[in-house]
């Protein structure tokens, strides 16, 4: 039984997963390398418990109680007794592969490994490991508090008794789960989203429509609560970056690589919302290219 839950990555998705798990009774394990970024974690926390008690929907000792389950850490040692690890770092993986060979040498043998990756091998995370059938992915959406999918990755070698420990402790959140049954690069939501991507700078470089007008579509047209531009900073302009060239490296395909326009914005340093500015400028505020 999962009991004790181990977040690595106090960033925007790391800290949504610690929240959503200690809301609904887990004891969590936040860690990262700096205490910067856990401090960030809990103060963002709290803010968001702080509006929700504005509202009357949220009491200062539901939420005393919600921080009180969040332990944080940036040693990894402090981990050996969780029963699940979920893995929300950068997405690189030669940086999450050589972090679950560590995980291998700390962690109880029963634990069940999981990472929040939207795209990479879990079959490669997998081979840092001695458990690979006790391993998964388990891709959260952002904002994890909010967002009802969370969907489930099988590796090569993941068990069936792993899926089904995955999917009750997604239905523990109050969420739903799909299981992605082969480990192809993207796995389902990103195959679609990333594929919508490209058709967007398609349209936007042969002249069809602006930025604003593209997103427009989308959110009028096709009643998407973004367009793809402003999915897109949101999420972060990097990311999409780098998401997509793993996708044109693994799958070895032209149509996968990076659009220039892309590549041009990333170079620019206009990485999206968290900088204030990407495809539109948000600290002018307002939504201007």
């Amino acid at each position: 039984m999962i009991k004790r839950v181990g977040v690595i990555g106090a960033g925007a998705m790391g800290t949504g997963i610690a929240h959503i798990m200690a809301q609904c009774g887990y004891d969590v394990v936040l860690n990262d390398i700096d205490n910067i970024y856990l401090d960030k974690a809990i103060k963002s926390i709290n803010t968001v418990l702080d509006k929700k008690i504005a509202k009357g929907t949220f009491t200062e000792e539901n939420k005393d109680e919600l921080i009180g389950k969040i332990e944080t850490s940036t040693n990894l040692n402090d981990l050996k007794d969780v029963d699940l690890i979920v893995e929300a770092i950068i997405e690189n993986i030669d940086v999450k592969h050589a972090l679950f060979a560590q995980l291998e040498e700390i962690c109880k043998p029963e634990t069940i490994f999981a990472s929040n990756t939207s795209t990479m091998s879990i079959t490669k995370l997998a081979s840092a490991t001695k458990r690979p059938e006790k391993m998964a992915g388990m891709h959260f959406f952002n904002p994890a508090p909010v967002m009802k999918l969370v969907e489930i990755i099988r590796g090569f070698y993941t068990s069936d008794n792993t899926v089904t420990i995955l999917k009750e402790v997604v239905r523990s959140l109050g969420k739903d789960s799909i299981e992605v049954k082969k480990d192809s690069p993207g796995f389902v939501v990103n195959r679609l989203m990333l594929t919508q991507f490209r058709e967007a700078f398609l349209v936007l470089e042969e002249g069809i429509a602006s930025i604003e007008d593209i997103d427009k579509a989308m959110t009028l047209g096709l009643n998407h609560p973004m367009g793809p531009f402003t999915l897109m900073d949101f999420t972060g302009n990097d990311i999409a970056y780098d998401t997509l060239m793993y996708m044109y490296t693994e799958m070895a395909m032209p149509n996968w690589a990076p659009p220039a326009a892309l590549k041009r914005v990333v170079n620019a340093g206009r990485l999206g919302n968290k900088i204030g500015k990407g495809w539109y400028d948000y600290e002018k505020g307002d939504k201007r290219k």
